[in-house]
């Protein structure tokens, strides 16, 4: 047993001030979103300056969520060893270059260059990794699914990303906007550093960092979690980073950049607003029937996105109903982690399952840029595989054990 597994049971004493450090943290990672999505809003710009095909677009949306996405299994295990505060700002502070990178590769118009820098942008997608420890550590057991939650609300950064990014270039020019990024992620990490503060019963962990990894990966509950965030979370990445294309492509005539990214700052918000409910209802009903009912959400609203509706009232509800679904799933699954994991294990499991649904986020803008079909104007092989892959989720939901609700 290790001394992070032999720490006592937290009296809502010890926590006094859980719920402004939680905050804290979520405001970092809302900073860190927005610095990870830098690229998407922009992707239009990148497209017609360089002669960007569909492939190349592809590439470079996905990029960042790839790094992002593994680094979150090494992200989550330091954070179990050198605690949150060290970690958000490290990772704050090493995400500024990044983004001054993919400014001068924007500046020049070079494309290897922005693969290389979206490459390196992918350290500020790491920062979700510190937070689920670091917030957990905060509450007692049966209201991890809400403190979760609550973090999990940082992916307010993508809503801040997509609304914000192409109005700033458009208002203040290109270079400032990233300048004004990356000046956000050196000021939040100076914040973090003199006022973010450990939880009192959190130890760190002694444990070297391989051995940790793998000692996650032996359980089961890090596999059955990463292939359900796979979907929620993945689904939720994949559809902020490739939503102004898709709009952009399939409705030409009724939206353009600036209302795309309008529309794709909805859909992250309605799923950081469901986020929270869904880890609260998580821990009230258990997070297996809230699973099922994010599944069944995203799967059915999947086939309607595959149908084509006109554009307007119709494809805006289905889209912001589909990233409520995601974020109830998110919530659910984290507060699935929390009961079923050993506690000196709780980070380098949560940094697996992490990575797990930004890999998810990985692989589809790839897929819709394979099957889009320019004859019809269509990605409903893409689509259609969303459908088809969240339908086994669901399946595999419902044969999972649940670690029962809050009475």
């Amino acid at each position: 047993m290790t001394e992070s597994s032999k720490t006592a049971a937290p009296s809502s004493t010890d926590l006094k001030g859980g719920f402004a450090q939680v905050l804290l943290a979520t405001l970092a990672s809302t900073i860190g979103f927005w610095a990870w999505m830098a690229i998407s809003p922009l992707q239009q710009t990148y497209a017609e300056n360089m002669g960007l095909d569909e492939g190349q677009i592809s590439l470079m949306l996905a990029t960042p969520v790839l790094v992002g996405a593994l680094g979150r299994i090494v992200i989550g295990a330091m954070t179990d060893r050198f605690g949150g505060r060290k970690m958000f700002t490290a990772v704050l502070l090493l995400s500024a270059p990044a983004v001054l990178l993919v400014a001068l590769a924007g500046s020049i118009n070079s494309f290897p260059l922005l693969i290389i820098s979206g490459f390196y942008l992918g350290v500020a997608g790491t920062i979700f990794a510190v937070g689920i420890p670091f917030s957990s550590a905060w509450f007692p057991p049966e209201r991890r699914g809400f403190a979760n939650g609550v973090f999990g609300m940082g992916m307010i950064g993508t809503a801040v990303s997509a609304m914000l990014t192409p109005r700033l270039a458009d208002g203040i020019g290109y270079l400032p906007t990233h300048l004004i990024i990356a000046g956000a992620l050196v000021v939040m990490a100076v914040v973090v550093w003199f006022f973010l503060k450990e939880s009192p019963v959190w130890v760190p962990s002694k444990d070297k960092l391989i051995p940790k990894v793998t000692g996650a990966l032996k359980l089961r509950v890090t596999w059955e979690m990463s292939f359900l965030y796979g979907i929620v979370f993945g689904g939720f990445v994949a559809f902020s980073t490739f939503l102004p294309k898709y709009l952009t492509t399939i409705y030409p005539d009724d939206v353009d950049a600036l209302g795309a990214g309008a529309r794709t700052a909805l859909f992250a918000a309605a799923a950081v607003v469901a986020r929270p409910i869904g880890g609260v209802l998580a821990d009230r009903f258990g997070p297996k029937v809230i699973s099922l009912i994010s599944l069944g959400g995203i799967v059915s609203l999947a086939y309607v996105v595959g149908q084509q509706p006109p554009e307007g009232i119709v494809t805006g509800a289905v889209f912001i109903l589909m990233a409520a679904a995601m974020g109830l799933g998110m919530g659910a699954v984290f507060a699935w982690i929390g009961p079923s994991t050993p506690k000196d294990k709780v980070g380098a499991v949560s940094g697996v399952v992490a990575a797990a649904g930004g890999l998810g986020g990985y692989f589809p803008p790839l897929v819709m840029g394979a099957t889009y079909h320019p004859e019809t104007n269509s990605y409903s092989l893409g689509l259609w595989l969303l459908v088809l892959v969240g339908a086994f989720a669901l399946v595999v939901a419902g044969m999972l054990k649940d670690v029962g609700k809050k009475d």
